[in-house]
């Protein structure tokens, strides 16, 4: 929704291309002909040449089937595709047409790295040589050095992002928190993730049963007229056993969090939520002595996963939302009973293409979930969840709470809270800004999905979250990571 329109074309074409031969048990023999019926030549399409746009696509059929790029894997699900990356402007500083090739030369003199040098018109920085100081910038009198930051390292909210010495840019897995940030900030679409495509349509052909699950962002983004009802016809028509809105682990995992924090609210302990991976991994990474405070009730996908493997262990459970950072809950966190794989709106989509399935405009039938746990989509939703959940059981505490929507504003809080000057009982942490509804891979605008989200949730009836998770067995499973 944010890249280049050439971008989301060509990343869809591999996806519905990889999934189409998965179900067909053919992805193995007709694989290396993908890249040459999405490039047939002669004539290049996006890049200098056919070759290019081959390799290319070729990076980006290994990500479709869960692989790394290139030969070297360092098991994060986001991945460059260098083939992409290489057309992307190597140089940070560049000197623009404002030089005045003056003599002084206080450019050059700043420089301790001898990285630029006089030229005929103007100076010249060599990026070979450049690391990036800015000293340069900082000397010229005309301000005629600018500094270009790549998309995707402006966007990067952990400076997780360098570049190599051939200006690949470089993922450091160590501080990467899998936002996804960086995928549709990309021009050149040089970043993607890992998808479980073929895994999940592997599942799908095999005796197991195969549950999708829908994040409770879904709602609002295809339009007022698709409908939890519409998904759940269409999941089962694409081959799935059932389809649970994920609306209701948010009712659960409301219920046991409104525990925790009320005992630590008494106990005078702060606590931070564990619904956003992308979230729980800038704790982890980036503030580690906060790691005690993160919540141990699971997130509402984990808690659909168990509830229906409670069931039936045997099964496979596949989350479907706008979210990268899921990827990394079900392959970073290894939180027992949690779904097996995570699918984006875009790679669901690719599934149903392969099937010719359609989402149809449907009723609003099928409520599993409370207004509470649909809005766990939003900024400000878990809060509210948290919050009423404590209202219902009559244990309500005069809790003040920090909703941290978007990436910066969760740095800002675990800074103070690091430091002890959170004023603060709790956090409500979310990456993105808006919440999952502004997710990376999100369908749909947020303005636009905000109004048909209210539209949808507007005609949900007026169940309690207890009341609505009494009709579950909650004694069958846990709702906590330990």
């Amino acid at each position: 929704m944010y890249a280049d329109e050439n971008v989301i074309k060509i990343k869809h074409a591999v996806l519905y291309e990889v999934a189409k031969l998965a179900f067909t048990d053919e992805l193995d023999s007709k694989r290396d002909q993908i890249a040459f019926e999405l490039i047939p030549g002669p004539i290049p399409q996006f890049r200098c040449c056919i070759y290019k746009e081959r390799e290319i696509i070729r990076q980006r059929i290994r990500l479709a089937e869960g692989k790394a790029p290139g030969v070297v894997d360092d098991g994060n699900v986001i991945q460059v595709i260098s083939s992409a990356c290489e057309d992307c402007p190597i140089s940070s500083y560049t000197v623009t047409e404002n030089c005045q090739n003056c003599i002084g030369k206080a450019c050059i003199n700043a420089c301790k790295f001898g990285a630029i040098e006089a030229g005929r018109l103007r100076s010249h920085i060599d990026p070979q040589k450049c690391k990036e100081c800015g000293k340069c910038a900082q000397a010229c009198p005309y301000n005629a050095i600018a500094h270009l930051k790549r998309p995707c390292k402006s966007a990067c909210p952990v400076n997780a992002i360098t570049y190599d010495e051939h200006g690949i840019s470089v993922i450091d897995e160590s501080k990467c928190i899998r936002c996804g940030k960086c995928i549709h900030s990309c021009p050149f679409g040089a970043i993607g993730s890992k998808t479980f495509i073929v895994d999940v349509i592997n599942a799908i052909k095999s005796d197991k049963k195969v549950y999708a699950m829908a994040a409770p962002a879904t709602e609002g983004q295809f339009g007022p007229g698709i409908t939890m009802n519409s998904w759940k016809k269409a999941m089962r028509e694409v081959g799935f056993n059932d389809f649970i809105e994920v609306g209701l682990g948010g009712d659960m995992t409301a219920a046991y969090e409104a525990e925790e924090w009320a005992e630590a609210y008494k106990e005078g302990k702060k606590k931070v939520t564990s619904c956003c991976p992308g979230f729980v991994n800038m704790v982890r990474k980036h503030y580690p002595e906060l790691n005690d405070a993160v919540s141990t009730t699971v997130s509402p996908m984990c808690a659909i996963s168990r509830m229906i493997k409670a069931k039936d262990p045997d099964a496979v459970t596949v989350f479907i939302g706008p979210c990268v950072a899921k990827k990394s809950e079900v392959v970073d966190q290894q939180i027992e009973g949690n779904a097996d794989y995570v699918l984006t709106y875009s790679e669901i989509r690719a599934i149903m293409k392969a099937k010719g399935v359609v989402l149809e405009a449907d009723d609003t039938s099928y409520q599993e979930s409370s207004v509470y746990g649909k809005r766990f989509g939003n900024s400000g939703g878990v809060t509210a969840a948290v919050l009423q959940s404590l209202k219902e059981s009559e244990d309500e505490i005069d809790a003040k709470v920090c909703i941290a929507n978007g990436a910066a504003e969760c740095k800002k809080a675990l800074l103070l809270m690091k430091a002890g000057k959170l004023t603060e009982d709790f956090i409500e942490g979310m990456a993105c800004e808006g919440g999952c509804v502004g997710g990376p891979s999100s369908f749909n605008d947020m303005v636009t999905t905000k109004k048909f989200r209210e539209e949808l949730i507007g005609k949900a009836d007026n169940r309690g979250i207890h009341e609505n998770i009494e009709n579950y067995h909650m004694e069958t499973f846990s709702m906590h990571r330990e």
